[in-house]
């Protein structure tokens, strides 16, 4: 079987493009996708609902029971990397499949453990792990059905992770109040292996190869829509240090905003309304910025959600009333929500297509350690100065670190124009 290469010409009119991008099963792909992305990224909020019931139960103090949190996000950062260089030798459906029977056995197992060292490794190697595929891989996958649409169908297979935070703890809650831990992560055992696992079949047609030319390039396949004066390796290492730096940024709200709220006065409840708050406005843009950057290009539209978050950054430093703190936080979700699905964009829109599985998830992961090293930082900030206004500053400064690098790629980039095929 012959092997699709990235370096053929695209033609100028829709009629060249293959009939299966853009198509209807396209969308029903994406459908499926986002569907399969809110459920299989439960692990990354249900422990988010159960760390106070964690404490209680294993006799620890909140760091020692943050512990399955920092375990779940170490894995999920891993697998985004790893499993997007088996998606892209194999393919999505069975890397999805295993993924669920990873998580239904991690939701499961990890009732049976008895301390909180235990708990976490499941929650790495089974729950971080198989959350992973349902994130990174799965964008990267979508993004080889689209081409007029790509921007848009990135986007919204990454709110799928937003959709779950804003579903699954709601659901949980009050089973975990009423019945215990336990019994709703066994149930969520019950729902992801007879419902995630079967959906994941759904996507088992791979994008299909073509004969080659006698140039020896695939015919008709849509190659990089843009071309930059650097490296790809270049590009890849300043996309890293831009994902790192931009969730260095975002994580000092969406880590430390409950905490912030307790500090103030307006106690717990409070803080995690704000959160949610964050994760709705997120989704509103994510949508808008994938349909954004069909229009203007991935580059610009993440340096325009880079400026936004910087910006609403800032408006944190002098509001801090109950009311002005939830708007805040809101605006803050409708700034930096489209950041992430925007650097995969960026990868198709750039980087060798056959390679976007293994190159995403190494971005996704550098924005996970920036989320883990933000949220650190900012609660040693506020254990130096008893406040969390250096912490917003500090934010502030890796977030111009952020707008740099990706005002300076923008600066080296030029548009590709396009022969017929």
């Amino acid at each position: 079987m012959t092997q699709v290469t990235d370096s053929a010409p695209i033609g100028n009119s829709d009629s060249d493009l293959p009939v299966f991008l853009d198509s209807s099963y396209s969308w029903f792909r994406l459908a499926i996708s986002v569907v399969l992305a809110t459920i299989g990224s439960v692990g990354m909020w249900s422990i988010i609902v159960i760390i106070p019931k964690i404490q209680a139960e294993y006799g620890v103090d909140r760091a020692e029971a943050s512990l399955p949190f920092t375990a779940i996000m170490i894995g999920f950062g891993a697998g985004n990397f790893l499993v997007g260089k088996i998606v892209d030798r194999h393919g999505i459906a069975l890397p999805l499949f295993i993924s669920a029977l990873l998580l239904s056995s991690g939701f499961y197992l990890s009732t049976l453990v008895t301390n909180i060292w235990q708990f976490s490794l499941i929650q790495g190697l089974m729950i971080g792990l198989g959350t992973s595929t349902f994130f990174g891989p799965l964008m990267s996958d979508i993004s080889h059905w689209f081409h007029r649409r790509l921007g848009m169908a990135i986007a919204a297979a990454a709110s799928g992770n937003y959709f779950a935070g804003a579903i699954w703890p709601f659901f949980l809650k009050e089973i975990v109040v009423d019945e215990g831990w336990r019994e709703a992560y066994i149930l969520v055992s019950i729902i992801i292996v007879t419902v995630l696992a079967p959906l994941t079949l759904l996507l088992r047609k791979r994008r299909p190869s073509y004969p080659l030319s006698p140039e020896g390039t695939s015919t008709n396949i849509p190659a990089n829509r843009k071309k930059s004066e650097i490296s790809p390796r270049t590009l890849q290492t300043l996309l890293v240090i831009a994902g790192v730096a931009c969730c260095v940024a975002m994580s000092m709200p969406q880590v430390h905003i409950v905490a912030y709220c307790a500090d103030l006065g307006f106690g717990i409840a409070r803080g995690a309304e704000m959160l949610s708050l964050m994760l709705v406005g997120g989704i509103i843009s994510r949508l808008v910025s994938g349909i954004l950057a069909d229009y203007i290009g991935g580059l610009r539209t993440l340096l325009i959600g880079s400026v936004l978050q910087c910006t609403a950054l800032f408006f944190y430093i002098p509001f801090d009333g109950l009311i002005s703190l939830y708007i805040v936080s809101f605006i803050f979700g409708l700034s930096q929500g489209g950041i992430v699905p925007s650097y995969a964009i960026v990868i198709r829109e750039f980087l060798p297509a056959r390679e976007a599985g293994q190159r995403v998830g190494l971005v996704i992961f550098a924005t996970v350690i920036g989320m883990a090293l933000g949220g650190w930082l900012s609660g040693l900030i506020f254990d130096f100065t008893r406040s969390y206004q250096a912490a917003f500053i500090n934010g502030i400064a890796w977030n111009f670190l952020n707008m740099f690098i990706i005002g300076a790629l923008l600066w080296k980039t030029k548009k590709r124009i396009f022969a017929a095929a």
